[in-house]
């Protein structure tokens, strides 16, 4: 009877075989939400084994704080270099909960340049971009101006994008030059030029910063 057992048993194991290891699902996208507010740094997950027949459970990605660190502040501060040092350029910066925003004002121009490092902490692509810097955007950055008109858009090979505008202010056009700079996977920089159409500064600016990307062709 023992040696009957015993049979039995070992055909079952020779029948069943080793079990096969479940295959691990491939790593998902960062599919970001598109948002006018930086809440978007792109992660992957760990490759992870399912059972078989069951879903993957649902993405989180793995995001960071969103408030500014001292190095996204000394960014923001030191990208222009020592372009409004001199004049009479008055600069005043805050921090917010997402974003360090740097302004310089000349009242002999008049001029104002603002510079925002915008922190997106779960990362960011072109499309939360093309979203971010949408008509609503700028209804709400040229919302204390008479009135403003889009004029055009361009960016080069490696993201950098210019937007061209005329805004009016008491009854006085402005040429407004605004680049995004895709800075790091969770930083963006914006930097608005507010100028007369006649003011030559306007160029110079443009040269100093961007010269990959002065003016749209």
């Amino acid at each position: 009877m023992k040696r009957l057992l015993a049979g039995i048993f070992i055909l079952l194991l020779a029948a069943c075989g080793p079990s096969a290891p479940a295959s691990p699902t491939a790593d998902l996208p960062a599919l970001i939400p598109p948002t006018p507010t930086p809440v978007s740094e792109s992660a992957s997950t760990e490759d992870a084994p399912q059972p078989s027949g069951e879903e993957a459970p649902p993405f989180t990605p793995i995001c960071i704080d969103s408030a500014p660190t001292q190095a996204d502040i000394d960014r923001a501060l030191s990208i222009t270099g020592g372009l409004f040092e001199t004049g009479d350029w008055d600069r005043t910066y805050t921090v917010a909960s997402d974003k360090v925003l740097v302004s310089w004002y000349s009242e002999s121009i008049p001029s104002i340049v603002n510079l925002e490092a915008l922190v997106f902490p779960c990362g960011y692509e072109d499309l939360d971009l093309d979203i971010y810097f949408n008509e609503e955007g700028w209804e709400i950055i040229f919302g204390n101006y008479q009135g403003y008109e889009y004029v055009n858009e361009c960016r080069d090979d490696r993201g950098l994008r210019l937007y061209n505008f005329i805004a009016v202010d008491q009854g006085v056009p402005y040429e407004v030059r605004y680049w995004v700079l895709s800075d790091t996977p969770t930083r963006v920089i914006s930097l608005m030029v507010v100028m007369p159409g006649e003011a030559a500064e306007l160029d110079e600016i443009a040269y100093a910063l961007f010269p990959q990307l002065e003016f749209c062709p």
